[in-house]
This record gives structure tokens, sequence and C-alpha cells, in this order.
């Protein structure tokens, strides 16, 4: 399959350049992204005083806006930073964590939407189905059993033609799309759902990818296959130990990434 043998090469020409990611995240899982990072063979950076933002988003490769934990303070440093990504034509990647759970975050996911153009949009289905303007009933940061009844591949497509973006809904099948194309990918493990960070490390691998080529598609798709594929070798080396083995153990799987194993374990369904 195509969409296969690219995520290979993108990895390859990741590992050559080390892209510089700069990443206003929140304060759960910034060290977790940090090392997804460094894992994937990319550069990370957390920077997110007002003071400095711009600047540090203009020696980047790309921007990761996380809103996991919000605050006033950093609101204006992601538009900021947003804003300077588009002038200098840098890819940013948007983590709307928790859209549809409070009117703060509601605000803040449509301010940023409708001030910066945002390249990858990442989030889970209640999250996406919130942008879509559908009625979500998100849990937390997590899917509501509402929502998972919601078309994720009509929500992608819709969401991604209205923002002129690449949409990747991440879940038991991601589906990525941007506005035409869709791939679902089938990789990753339940496991995955019982560690903090692992939908923000996703992103901050997609924002790694992006870095390094300005094929927005593929580079969702590698860096949402690339965790997928990490949590089921982690489960494998850590089953029987538990949750906080297989939480490392999804670093050391993306630190050992390669062709070999993408063209083994990746499974693709083009549409």
């Amino acid at each position: 399959m195509k969409i296969k043998k690219q995520v290979e090469d993108l990895l390859a020409k990741l590992r050559e350049k080390s892209p510089l990611v700069h990443n206003i995240t929140n304060y759960v899982t910034v060290n977790d992204c940090a090392n997804a990072i460094l894992a994937i063979g990319a550069s990370p950076i957390m920077a997110d005083d007002i003071k400095e933002t711009e600047s540090i988003t203009s020696i980047s490769s790309s921007l990761v806006i996380n809103i996991g934990t919000l605050n006033k303070r950093t609101v204006a440093s992601m538009l900021a930073s947003g804003k300077k990504a588009n002038e200098l034509n840098i890819p940013v990647i948007f983590d709307p964590v928790g859209s549809g759970a409070s009117e703060f975050r509601n605000d803040t996911t449509k301010e940023i939407l409708n001030q910066v153009k945002v390249n990858i949009l990442r989030g889970n289905l209640s999250e996406i189905s919130f942008i879509a303007g559908l009625s979500a009933s998100t849990k937390g940061v997590d899917v509501s059993e509402e929502d998972s009844k919601n078309d994720a591949v009509a929500i992608a497509k819709s969401v991604a033609k209205k923002y002129d973006c690449v949409v990747a809904i991440t879940g038991a099948v991601d589906v990525i799309s941007d506005g035409e194309k869709v791939i679902k990918i089938s990789n990753g493990h339940k496991m995955l759902s019982k560690v903090t960070g692992t939908g923000c490390m996703t992103s901050a691998l997609v924002g790694s990818f992006a870095g390094v080529s300005n094929d927005y598609l593929t580079a969702a798709v590698a860096g949402v296959a690339c965790m997928g594929i990490a949590g089921e070798i982690a489960y494998k080396l850590a089953q029987e130990i538990g949750i906080g083995t297989f939480h490392i153990a999804i670093i050391d799987a993306l630190s050992k990434l390669n062709s070999e194993i993408i063209r083994e374990m990746a499974r693709f369904n083009e549409e």
C-alpha cells in the first residue's frame, strides 16, 4: 500500500532532519510529550510564556497547541504563536482536549480555530464532534458512550473541509481525512486508554512528522500509526507487569520503530 511506504520514508526523513517541535501543551503530560518526540527522533521545546513563544515558534519546524490544562495566560500564548506560525508557513497542529466539557474550553477552541490556520486537528470523537457542531457529551477528556455512536468518517471529512485541514480522530479505529481521502488505522491496544497523555503524545508525534513534510495527511497517519504500533509492542512487553511498565515501554517502542516494523505491523485501510 502506498501510504505505508510513505510513512516508512517519512520516519527515515524525520530521524535524518530531527525537527524542532514547539509544544504549548498541558502540565499533566508535558514530560511524556517531550519524551515521545525525542524517542521518535525529533527535538522538543516547551515554551508557553507570551514573552518568548513567538520567538520560539519562529525557529521551530512545527507548532503543537494542546488545551489540556487551560488558563488565560497560555491562551494568549497559543494565539500569538499560532499567528506567528501562520506568518512563517510553519505547520500548526491543534489538540482540542476536552472540547465540549466547559464554556471556557469551548470558547478557546473556537477562538483558536477562528484566528489561527490549523493544518492538522487531532482529537477524539467527542472533541471533533463538538467542533463539527454536533451536540457532544464529552466525558472530561474521554469519549462519551453517547458520542461513540457518531459517524467518525462523516465528521472527519466535514470538519476537514470546513477548516481546510487534515482531521485525525483517534479511537479503537483511527480515522484520518483531508476532506476527500479517508485512511483508517487499526493499530493500538486498549491499555493505551489507561495511561494519561497518550492522546497528547500522539499529537506531539504528528507534530514531529509535520515538521519534515507538507504532506499533512501522511504526517497525521504516521504520528497516529506510530503511537498505535508502539502501544501494541509495549503491551507485549508489559502485559504481565502492569500499567507503569507499559507506560515506559511505549517510549522504548517508539525509539525502536523502523521501516521493517511499520511494514510488518501497520494496518491501514484507504478509502
